[in-house]
């Protein structure tokens, strides 16, 4: 197995350009005989590049053999021509984008992961984040198990070969039976591919084909249309499907335990012309905006300003239901991603100023609805809000397209602890007199449900209601509380998950 990265001393020294929750990675996969599936692929993470910007990754299997091309970096710094060629010969490829919240951005941490197994080599590639990663760590380590990363993927790729006694879909079936949390994975082999995911549907993980017998998962159905893939469906719930050159074979693992899909995925994390649950994120983004409006309507306001580019959508449908005109205000660096040289303290001062930039002939002089898909810390919508004054706004609206955030999330968004949650210690008023605004308006939970049109109870929920569908162990939650003495720590755990 051959793997090619930058030095495992690489540190990640990148600094956040916003405050928004992100999500772990994007998985990708592809069997085609005939097809150039490295070159596939990595045009399927390039769909799915907002997934993950920290690093990404491609193995690719020949029948004999699995090859590995992964690094520190954007996929289109992490690959090239040369990269591709490498990887060349194969018919069966996965790939995967990081954004790391288990186990920190350096080279070892980047996936796909691969070890060698009774049926060979096998690689996986991991979206979400298990909450029983170090029970199976700890028992794996006593087998005489050696690891090499400090993520929870590992830990999969591991159990998969430790439980590999005769065939490979006996090993995912009974490891699927033992991991808890939040997973969606691609699975490859030397000659096959498989796709799993968890009871409860976390995470999204999505069908597509190309032409005969040629199939592809993604993360999303945006990466389908790039390689010219047709959505087939959604991989269900506790569902693993397996691909060879025999066609797809689709299992019920474990049994379903409920639909749960992560709300986040439709406020924001998704793009916009993916879908789920049969439903175009873009136009239910753009009735949350309507719901906001009846919710939290602003009469007497100029412009319907959105922070771009995932509060778009729900500014547009602000406006429309309002009938206040929408209007441009705010100009995005697009190409600032993320960057591993360190800003003076003058440039962090200036805060959001390094990512956006105020129009101010759309601005000043007016009464502005600033549109936005959340607010989580509160640091950066306050810089937000001063830098529409400093444009000239005589009044601004802040209006979010989201619930407040008031739980942390365990299944795989590197949101914050929740005493970093503004909205867990504070008042709607007293959030909008700590950012400064003229007003503020969350959308609610029931709004946010209409206006996607499906079953609250298909969702998780659990960072705005605190109802986590997946138990979380005691050694999880220390984790994300680790800055709260234990009493406090003990009383949360009774308000927030209810043991």
């Amino acid at each position: 197995m051959r793997h090619s990265a930058r030095s495992a001393a690489v540190m990640d020294q990148t600094i956040p350009l916003s405050e928004a929750p992100h999500d772990e990675c994007g998985i990708f996969g592809i069997y085609g005989r005939g097809e150039e599936v490295a070159r596939i692929a990595y045009f399927g993470l390039f769909a799915l590049q907002h997934r993950g910007q920290e690093s990404a990754g491609i193995a690719v299997a020949d029948g004999k053999h699995i090859r590995v091309h992964k690094d520190i970096g954007l996929v289109t710094q992490v690959f090239d021509e040369d990269a591709l060629n490498h990887l060349k010969g194969g018919h069966i490829a996965i790939g995967h984008t990081r954004y790391s919240t288990t186990g920190s951005n350096v080279a070892r941490n980047v996936q796909p992961l691969s070890c060698l197994s009774s049926v060979g080599e096998i690689a996986v590639a991991h979206n979400g984040n298990l909450v029983n990663t170090l029970a199976h760590r700890t028992m794996l380590e006593r087998q005489g198990v050696e690891f090499t990363t400090s993520n929870d993927s590992e830990v999969i790729v591991q159990l998969l070969a430790h439980l590999c006694k005769g065939s490979i879909e006996d090993a995912v079936i009974e490891a699927m039976k033992r991991l808890q949390g939040a997973y969606s994975l691609v699975i490859l082999t030397k000659d096959k591919l498989i796709a799993v995911r968890d009871p409860y549907g976390v995470r999204p993980l999505c069908i597509g084909r190309i032409n005969g017998n040629r199939y592809v998962f993604a993360s999303e159905t945006c990466a389908l249309n790039v390689v010219g893939a047709k959505f087939v469906r959604e991989v269900m719930p506790g569902e693993m499907v397996v691909i060879d050159d025999e066609g797809m074979h689709e299992v019920q693992a474990v049994p379903t335990a409920r639909h749960a899909t992560c709300l986040f995925e439709f406020i924001y994390f998704a793009r916009p012309d993916s879908q789920m649950y049969n439903k175009n994120l873009h136009a239910a983004r753009r009735r949350m905006g309507h719901e906001l409006a009846k919710e939290h309507p602003c009469p007497g306001a100029h412009v319907v300003v959105p922070i771009p580019d995932s509060a778009t959508p729900a500014a547009l449908g602000f406006a429309e239901a309002s009938r206040i005109p929408y209007g441009e205000g705010v100009v995005k660096n697009r190409y600032i991603q993320r960057t591993f040289i360190q800003p003076d303290q003058r440039m962090r001062d200036l805060g959001a100023r390094m990512k956006y930039e105020p129009l101010k002939e759309v601005i000043a002089g007016k009464r502005v609805v600033m549109v936005d898909d959340s607010i989580v810390r509160g640091t950066t919508t306050g810089k937000l809000v001063r830098m529409f004054f400093d444009a000239g706004a005589i009044e601004v609206h802040v209006r979010i397209s989201a619930p407040p955030v008031r739980y942390p999330c365990f299944y795989g968004i590197d949101m914050a602890n929740q005493d970093e949650l503004i909205a867990a210690h504070h008042t709607v008023e007293e959030i909008r007199e700590k950012i400064g605004a003229t007003s503020l308006g969350f959308l609610s939970l029931s709004g946010v449900v209409r206006a996607v049109g499906v079953h609250t109870d298909k969702f998780c929920r659990a960072c705005f209601d605190g109802k986590y569908p997946i138990a979380v162990p005691r050694d999880v939650k220390l984790t994300k509380f680790s800055l709260e003495n234990l009493p406090a720590i003990e009383e949360r755990e009774r308000e927030v998950v209810g043991v």
